[in-house]
């Protein structure tokens, strides 16, 4: 080897021990120095942070991915129109084992497919049992579960309102749900069970281990959902008839029509 290409080597092999012996005498300071430390750890949280922020954004865009597809649903294929809803089609909905408001024998039945989570669902619901209320004996109302894919709470808020029915609660839970739906937890189905009275340690049993149960139930509701052709929460039939009733007046007049006819 010539004396340039030995130099060079010497030259690389120097700027390596330059280079190991700043970084060890960094660290050393690093160690020392206090000040140092304060800011290696503060920097160590924000890393932290960011990671967290990161995280959350990537389920934000998973929701809206999930939201995109759901409302790609309700629109029109390009170039073709939307089927048009059908309010004359009678449904056969099969409300067996559904939670009843109202007596079982009323001759109009009001059933609301619902998520929990949907404001939508909040704001009409009070209007059903109104209607129930306003009919005695001639009104029932069952509600079925259709949770939509982007509500992640609407599952694990129905399972709890079926939990509180079990010691027959269930439309005073579900009521507190509706009403507590933008902010809807594990935390919050036990405080509104408590406010309900109900015996903690049987609420909590059953909605963790009959959660099987549950799941079931409402798959169940939502593939009858979707034979009925629900598009969207709320979806209302009256006696199986799909209904565009949304205020208590329009609901009357639809059972007073219904029961006019029946004398």
């Amino acid at each position: 080897m010539d004396k340039k290409g030995l130099f060079a080597g010497f030259a690389v092999v120097a700027g390596i021990l330059i280079g190991v012996f700043i970084g060890i005498g960094i660290i050393g300071f690093q160690v020392k120095n206090p000040l140092f430390g304060e800011l290696f750890r503060q920097q160590k949280e924000i890393l932290l942070v960011q990671e967290k922020i990161e995280k959350r954004l990537g389920n934000m865009e998973k929701q809206g991915k999930e939201l995109q597809a759901a409302i790609k649903k309700l629109k029109s294929p390009p170039g073709e129109e939307r089927e048009q809803e059908d309010y004359l089609k009678i449904h056969e909905i099969n409300i067996d084992n559904s939670p009843l408001l109202g007596k079982k024998e009323a001759p109009v039945t009001i059933v609301e497919f619902i998520d929990i989570q949907c404001p939508f669902c909040a704001r009409f619901h009070p209007l059903v049992v109104e209607a129930v209320n306003a009919f005695p004996d001639k009104v029932k109302a069952v509600v079925k579960n259709y949770p939509l894919p982007f509500h992640q709470q609407a599952i694990p808020a129905a399972k709890a309102a079926l939990a509180a029915g079990e010691q027959g609660k269930y439309w005073e839970m579900l009521d507190g749900l509706l009403k507590n739906s933008s902010n809807l937890n594990e935390k919050e189905f036990n405080t509104l069970a408590k406010n309900l009275g109900l015996n903690m340690k049987k609420f909590q049993k059953d909605y963790k281990d009959k959660d099987a149960q549950w799941q079931e139930h409402i798959q169940k509701d939502i593939s009858l959902g979707n034979k009925v052709e629900v598009r969207g929460t709320p979806t209302i039939y009256i006696n199986g008839r799909k209904t565009k009733a949304r205020s208590i007046d329009s609901l009357k007049s639809e059972i007073e029509l219904i029961l006019n006819a029946r004398k």
